[in-house]
């Protein structure tokens, strides 16, 4: 590999010695943490301490975003909750019951545009996705298993549960990638709600995660095997095309994300890797093993953090730690 590892910048230990499910930045300078207790601790960024802690519920928190002034959980259970920011403290405002028992993580879609709703994009019970506006959580579109004449596509297999979801833009459009337990990924128009295309990705496994970059025109997806799988859209016919493999020493992958100014991407391994890869080349650039558990989660800060003055990846997982890091910016 061309470059040695770095160091993390820092590593956060959890207060109640508990382990990790979900991160996401707010404003650069804090960092939320969903745990397996059921709770979502806040990190201060500029002291490296727990500054508040989130009751939400009794299951592990799989997934946490945050919009200007609110919070959105989803615990394992199926529990999705809308949590308004006050002056003090987070208050519950909008709570509702998926029905998805699975480990597919919700999608937050905010929108610039007043006259058009920032949306929350939701795993249902099976194949259904479920579209909701984000302020008021009322069900706006449902997605289901795409019919001809009442009956199951014929060029489809069955598709099993959802198991993840990433918008994207393209073509001055949204759409969304969804990855599903027959290993289908299908693209979905959320604006006439209605299936573009589908691609059988995989044989013999469910896809975990996948993310997407619209300036190369290309995706990566992996899942319970040693492969992860690169793909693209095609601008004119929005077919969806597998392109190449990228195989990993050890099988199982949570989560891949691509950083905002494409030159790398990152995955988190059931292995406890943190595995980082040129985008532009696709070539590892090196592993990182501070992790002595399985990875759930990882993020990168959308701006710099001020006290590392640069883009921060966070990452976490069953050892009760997050370690952030500073990757060859």
């Amino acid at each position: 590999m061309a470059l040695l590892p770095p160091d993390p910048v820092y590593c956060l230990k959890s207060p109640d010695l508990c382990s990790f499910r979900s991160l996401c930045f707010h404003s650069s300078e804090r960092l939320h943490a969903g745990t397996t207790k059921g709770t979502v601790q806040l990190w201060d960024l500029q002291s490296n301490r727990t500054s508040y802690q989130l009751s939400v519920g009794t299951s592990p928190i799989i997934n946490i975003a945050h919009t200007e002034d609110a919070l959105i959980t989803q615990e394992k259970e199926g529990y999705v909750k809308l949590w308004e920011l006050t002056n003090s403290a987070y208050v519950l405002r909008h709570e509702i019951v998926t029905g998805h028992v699975g480990f597919c993580r919700f999608v937050y879609l905010g929108s610039r545009n007043p006259a058009i709703p920032s949306t929350v994009i939701i795993p249902k019970n099976g194949p259904n996705i479920s579209i909701l506006c984000a302020r008021t959580f009322c069900e706006r579109e449902k997605l289901c298993e795409p019919t001809v004449n009442g009956k199951r596509h014929p060029l489809l297999p069955p598709l099993g549960t959802v198991m993840c979801l990433t918008p994207i833009e393209l073509e001055g459009g949204i759409y969304l990638l969804a990855g599903y337990e027959s290993g289908t990924i299908i693209l979905w128009d959320l604006t006439t709600f209605k299936p573009m295309t589908h691609l059988q990705l995989y044989r013999n496994e469910c896809p975990m995660d996948l993310d997407y970059d619209p300036v190369t025109n290309r995706g990566v997806c992996g899942g319970s095997s040693n492969e992860i799988t690169v793909f693209s859209i095609d601008r004119k016919t929005f077919e969806l095309e597998k392109k190449s493999m990228i195989i990993i020493k050890n099988p199982g992958v949570h989560r891949l994300k691509i950083r905002k100014d494409l030159k790398v991407f990152a995955s988190a391994g059931w292995d406890g890797r943190i595995r980082i890869f040129s985008w532009k080349s696709l070539r590892p650039l090196a592993v990182l093993t501070e992790h002595k558990g399985e990875l759930m989660d990882i993020v990168f800060s959308d701006e710099k953090v001020s006290m590392w003055k640069a883009v921060i990846m966070a990452a976490a997982g069953s050892d009760g730690q997050i370690s952030l890091w500073n990757l060859y910016n």
